[in-house]
């Protein structure tokens, strides 16, 4: 790529990005108090959505008649002491009932810790069960993604670290990338990615802007978007946001959703709809950003510690 094109590639919108795009995403984060904002995301409702994950092996259950909706299963996390095989098992069960699963996302977050919804792996453990339960996948034709890893320096060392303890047993299609930040920062990013990965694809699996303005929020939106969509490295997206603005732990400004679930203009506009003039309000609480998810999934990580079942 010259740098010429590169300039344009980088060139900051004035206006929203197109209102529909075929690697446009969501990452799922169901609601237990407001079960109903699951028809919001739906094609059938109206959205332009293409797929969608939820951290989990298993399709959620208010999407399951959604044909035009596909699901990625992901192996959240894992332990030392993970025996057998439940994430291959769940996977290739749906895909022998028929399922369309054609890509599977690796460990959340393993260089992070669990009180920011990092899945805190570490690099041989993670190694020594991506061969046993997401290696094998490849062989039924389902297209891998390398662990997920946050956007800190620290996330291209655990990589590193990973991929020399596979020893050339891990195999992954496409990076999935993570990113909480400015415009600037997400660009620079996906394109270190692109560079050390040349011969991967890249997917945006979780990026916002973190506890700004509401029009600072809304301009890193439109540019990362349509940037996003003009990069043929970058196959899929999906925006952090799917969640109502009162708790949201990114600030209330990066959620599609009003504490009311009415749709922001963000949350529109990723469904392919116009601007709503719904203004998001956060609550009284105070919510670390570190991570992209660890306010909205604690119940989930709590869970999953708990029980062992990390995946």
């Amino acid at each position: 790529m010259t740098y010429a094109s590169l300039s344009t590639l980088l060139t900051r919108q004035a206006a929203p990005a197109a209102p529909t795009s075929p690697k446009r995403g969501l990452v799922h984060v169901p609601s237990s108090l407001h079960p109903t904002d699951d028809i919001i995301w739906k094609p059938a409702h109206g959205s332009h959505l293409t797929w969608y994950y939820n951290y989990k092996a298993a399709p959620s259950p208010s999407f399951a008649d959604q044909k035009d909706l596909e699901f990625v299963p992901m192996l959240w996390g894992a332990s030392d002491s993970s025996q057998g095989t439940p994430f291959l098992d769940a996977v290739t069960a749906q895909l022998e009932s028929g399922a369309n699963i054609t890509h599977v996302l690796g460990f959340n977050e393993p260089d992070g810790p669990y009180i920011y919804g990092g899945s805190n792996i570490s690099p041989i453990t993670a190694a020594l069960v991506w061969q046993r339960e997401i290696e094998p996948l490849k062989k039924l034709g389902v297209k891998l993604g390398a662990p997920a890893v946050t956007g800190s320096p620290n996330g291209f060392e655990w990589l590193a670290d990973w991929l020399e303890a596979c020893g050339g047993g891990c195999n992954p299609d496409f990076i999935p990338v993570h990113w909480y930040g400015n415009f600037e920062g997400l660009a620079s990013h996906v394109g270190q990615v692109t560079a050390t990965f040349p011969g991967l694809k890249v997917w945006v699996t979780e990026w916002g802007c973190v506890d700004q303005g509401l029009a600072e929020t809304q301009d890193m939106y439109a540019d990362s978007v349509a940037m996003l969509d003009r990069w043929e490295a970058v196959e899929r997206y999906s925006y952090f946001g799917a969640f109502r603005s009162d708790v949201s732990n990114i600030g209330p400004n990066s959620a599609m959703l009003t504490e009311n679930g009415a749709l922001t203009d963000i949350g529109s506009w990723y469904m392919g709809g116009s601007a709503t003039g719904a203004i998001p309000h956060g609550s009284n609480a105070s919510f670390i950003t570190q991570s992209g998810w660890s306010r909205v999934l604690l119940t989930f990580v709590a869970g999953a510690i708990a029980t062992g079942m990390l995946w």
